[in-house]
């Protein structure tokens, strides 16, 4: 184990006192940097004295949301290239990304060249838990476009001395050429585009469980953490996967813990919090809970309480191995896809995971209602044995709710390279 990994491991052991004590001088440190340069955190935070002396402080601050960081871009001059949260002029920022846009218009995401050191320094975690060296090749199967995706993946595999190999620009057919050519031991992508590389090689008879894949890594949907859809992305590619987690907004925050049970949050360098559903109260242990970050190590377009709107259930006595928080199965979905059928609590990712249990279902499409106060929710799949009873009769069994399901025809719902969109909301 190299020096600096024996010092990760070493972060992740630290007790909740001491991990606190951490967290709370980073971000007394980081209060300290971008006061008062940083205008929307001055106006945002006027008022709170400074140094905080407890995290208990921080739950006091007010929360910032998506939505606000968005229209203040918009209030400002040259909107789309000054970020309402941005600390200091363009001319000292090195790296420019922008979020996906699926859920409104694209956020501007600005790095200086030392935050952008502190998304590399935050990967390392990522790559330790998939077991990834400077042995290994890394192929990156996305688009390089302005969507940060693995672009970070790549700053941090090289540092590592990994050999990246970038897949962008490419189709799927010849990305799985260069897999072989360049006999990639680690594949980065998203889980839907991990499941369409298995249909094309089904479809051009390439075996993929005897090529060189040993190791995938996943991000930017629950698919990762969802036990059926990883068991069949590993049965395909006869080969690892972990999962992580990250936002544009945020950084790379979340790494799959070593039995998989879903992420760490990587409180070393984020600060956590977990909200009840209703978005007020603390959340106990395994409650479903609303997920709040604070960065604690990028000064240049910080995050303070920021709302994530996901959905997950923290453990913080999970793993005698390490110590930060534990999301059971990952990030569980965004609040606002969260669906209420006749009583029940129904997320996109529990359908996933039943759906995913068959398979004879090659892509599949959720689509919510509303008829009258009540959610409505049918299921398009495409099933190569044309029963969709079973289906229903499955999802009866595991969510107790009768769902009509039905028949696409092969191959006409849409594949994905990056984030799935398999869920339509019209309600």
């Amino acid at each position: 184990m190299s020096p600096a990994a024996a010092t990760r491991r070493h972060v992740e052991q630290l007790d909740r006192a001491a991990l606190q004590s951490h967290q709370l001088a980073r971000l007394n440190a980081l209060a300290a940097r971008i006061l008062p340069e940083n205008e929307f955190y001055a106006r945002k935070l006027r008022g709170v004295r400074w140094p905080l002396r407890s995290l208990d402080e921080l739950r006091e601050l007010p929360f910032t949301s998506k939505e606000e960081l968005i229209a203040g871009a918009a209030d400002a001059p040259h909107r789309a290239a000054r970020p309402a949260n941005l600390t200091w002029p363009l001319e000292r920022y090195a790296r420019f990304h922008q979020t996906s846009g699926t859920d409104g218009r694209p956020l501007a995401v600005y790095d200086t060249a030392e935050d952008w050191q502190w998304w590399v320094d935050c990967w390392q975690y990522v790559l330790d838990a998939a077991e990834v060296t400077s042995e290994d090749r890394a192929m990156l199967a996305f688009s390089f476009g302005p969507f940060i995706g693995f672009w970070s993946a790549h700053a941090a595999l090289s540092a590592r001395g990994t050999l990246v190999i970038p897949g962008g620009g490419m189709n799927s057919r010849a990305r799985l050429e260069l897999v072989d050519r360049a006999a990639a031991t680690a594949l980065f992508c998203t889980p839907s585009y991990a499941l369409h590389l298995a249909e094309t090689a089904h479809a051009h008879k390439i075996d993929l469980a005897r090529s060189s894949i040993e190791k995938i890594i996943v991000a930017g949907e629950p698919g990762g953490s969802v036990p059926s859809t990883r068991e069949r992305i590993e049965s395909a590619f006869s080969a690892r996967l972990c999962d992580h987690a990250g936002a544009s907004e945020v950084g790379p925050w979340g790494y799959a813990d070593a039995q998989r049970r879903g992420v760490h949050v990587l409180e070393s360098e984020v600060s956590a919090e977990f909200l009840a559903v209703d978005g007020v109260h603390p959340a106990a242990e395994g409650e479903l809970a609303q997920l709040v970050l604070t960065s604690l190590g990028r000064a240049g377009q910080p995050v303070i309480r920021y709302r994530t709107g996901d959905l997950v259930r923290p453990l913080w006595h999970a793993s005698p191995a390490n110590n930060f928080v534990l999301l059971d199965g990952g990030v569980l979905g965004r609040a606002d896809d969260m669906m209420i059928i006749r009583g029940v609590n129904v997320f996109p990712s529990a359908v996933e995971q039943i759906l995913r249990g068959f398979p004879e279902i090659g892509e599949f499409r959720l689509t919510a209602r509303k008829r009258g106060a009540m959610d409505q929710l049918a299921i398009e799949v495409e099933d190569r044995l044309a029963d969709p009873r079973r289906i229903a009769e499955e999802l009866y069994l595991r969510l107790g709710l009768r769902i009509e399901v039905q028949l696409a025809p092969l191959a006409s719902l849409p594949r994905f390279e990056g984030k799935g969109r398999r869920f339509i909301d019209q309600r």
